[in-house]
């Protein structure tokens, strides 16, 4: 069995760090263990956008120290996350590599002005959490609406997915799993 290594990267509520490490590493086979947090990368915040700037907080999880041998990596945070050619992501991933990056920021209810939802908050959290680590596993996006590598480009797509992979998606992850039980070395950079 693989492991996955889960860190914070500043701030992040402890029930929700739980909860994603939990049905990620039920969904994916792997042994979780958690990482101390990471501090926010300060040459990651964009002074005229507002927000953070992914792939640099995505180098700084990929550049810290691991401990021995993880199978695959899951960063949280709390900041909002942008790349240059969209107005945000709601996280990110190393295609076929270790690391994957979710944001929190977006899938709060509070952050489109509405009250706080805990519920929807850790529904919206383990598929993004599923979804980017899918990507580490060398999934492209699902056409199935309802799997968790469904692409969403807002929150209510995130809604209407399912919580876990579809048959084809799993199938996937297993026999890539049982192909390279270490996981991928790959470093290509998947973006939402």
């Amino acid at each position: 069995m693989g492991r996955l290594d889960v860190v914070a990267v500043g701030d992040v509520e402890e029930s929700l760090m739980e909860i994603m490490e939990r049905r990620a590493a039920e969904s994916l086979g792997l042994e979780p263990r958690r990482r101390p947090a990471l501090p926010v990368p300060g040459g990651a915040w964009d002074p005229e956008r507002r927000q953070y700037e992914s792939s640099t907080v995505l180098r700084s999880v990929v550049q810290a120290p691991a401990g021995p041998d993880p199978t695959r990596v899951l960063a949280v945070t709390e900041i909002d996350l942008f790349i240059p050619m969209l107005t945000f992501v709601f996280g990110q991933a190393q295609l076929e590599g270790p690391v994957a990056l979710v944001s929190l920021a977006r899938l709060r209810q509070e952050f489109y002005g509405l009250p706080p939802d805990p519920a929807v908050l850790r529904a919206r959290a383990v598929k993004e959490a599923l979804h980017e680590m899918g990507h580490t596993f060398g999934l492209s996006h699902c056409p199935d609406g309802r799997c968790a590598m469904a692409l969403s480009h807002n929150v209510r797509q995130i809604d209407t997915k399912g919580s876990d992979y579809c048959d084809g998606c799993r199938v996937l992850i297993e026999e890539r799993r049982a192909a390279r039980p270490g996981g991928g070395a790959g470093s290509r950079e998947d973006f939402r």
